[in-house]
Parts: C-alpha cells; structure tokens; sequence
C-alpha cells in the first residue's frame, strides 16, 4: 500500500529589503497626468470598440476584436503598474532649501557638475527611475554614476565603477533647485 505524500507548499520569495521608489513632484505629477488619461479616456474608448467588434459575430476571427482586446490587456498592465508606482512614491522636492552639509552634499534632486578623466565637465540632474531621461541628462538615483556621486561634495574625486569603465571624477558643483520635467502627452494614436 502506498502512502501518500503530503502536499507541498509553493515556495515564496521572502519579502526582501523594499526599493525606495524615490520622485520629484513634478515626476509625480506626470505619472498621475497618465494614470488618470488611460482610466478616464484610453480605456473606456478602447472598451467601447471591443464591444462594438464583439457584436459583430465571429470573435476568431475579428481582426478589430482581437487587437482591441490585446491593448484593452496593455493598457490595464500600464494602470496596474502606474498605481503601484504612485502608491509607493516618496515625493522628494529638489526646491526645498537644505541646511548645513546637506546643501553642498549630492543626495536624490541634486544637479552635480563634475569633470571626467579626461577633463571634459558635465552636469547631471539625479532623479527618480520614473523620470530618467538621458537627452536631458537626468540620470537615475540608483544608476551606477549617481551611486558613485552619492555623499560627496565639491572638491572630492569619487571612483566610478561602471559596466564599460572605471574612472575617477572631481565633483566641482552642486545645487538643488527645481527640475523641470516635460508634462504627460497622450500619443497622436490616441486621438
């Protein structure tokens, strides 16, 4: 006779150590600009155009029903993703004055002008993962440069260690001050 096994509980992944889901205000206020676009306009029109393709008999067939649906999924993926974002935000605004070390000292907000190796100067705007945006040269807190720019102040040299090189950077500014950030625009295709 053959005893039976116990059923096995699946394996959870322990809850580890939180990301800080650090924002400007202005970044803030760009995804909120979205999450309310796709629930009050995207989705009840694209809602509404499956319903219509749904009424038109064969759904397998039904190249309108079939898209619709397959971005009726996207965009409640994108409003899943955008509510869990702006619930997790910690809004931390550039523009607040800083006192002490803290005003000279890189931390989230900051923009940093240092010099490379190579003696080249460049600034950085360090902002949310949210807000990234290279041409702009706003990086993210916990890109590789940004982590290396962390704590220091002008006049140190920090180390950088990133996947394509390592090289050594003399920080020469740092202010904080409010960074501008291009509001949410809806996609031509969405008109």
């Amino acid at each position: 006779m053959r005893t039976k096994r116990p059923l096995r509980e699946p394996v959870r992944d322990a809850p580890g150590p939180k990301v800080k889901n650090y924002i400007t205000p202005a970044g803030l206020q760009r995804l909120k600009d979205e999450h309310r676009f796709l629930l009050n306009r995207e989705r009840p029109a694209v809602t509404q155009v499956v319903a219509w393709a749904a009424g038109n008999g064969d759904r397998s067939e039904n190249a309108d029903y079939l898209y619709n649906k397959r971005r009726l999924r996207q965009i409640d993926s994108r409003i899943r993703f955008l509510t869990k974002r702006i619930d997790t935000a910690e809004v931390v605004d550039p523009a607040v004055p800083r006192s002490g070390a803290a005003a000279t000292r890189v931390f989230f907000g900051a923009t940093v002008t240092y010099k490379d190796a190579a003696g080249h100067q460049h600034v950085v705007c360090i902002v949310g993962t949210d807000e990234v945006d290279l041409n702009r040269r706003y990086i993210s807190w916990v890109s590789p440069l940004a982590r290396a720019l962390m704590k220091s102040s002008p006049g140190d040299r920090v180390f950088l260690r990133a996947p394509k090189k390592a090289e050594y950077l003399e920080i020469l500014d740092v202010k904080y001050a409010p960074i501008p950030m291009d509001p949410f625009r809806e996609s031509p295709e969405s008109r």
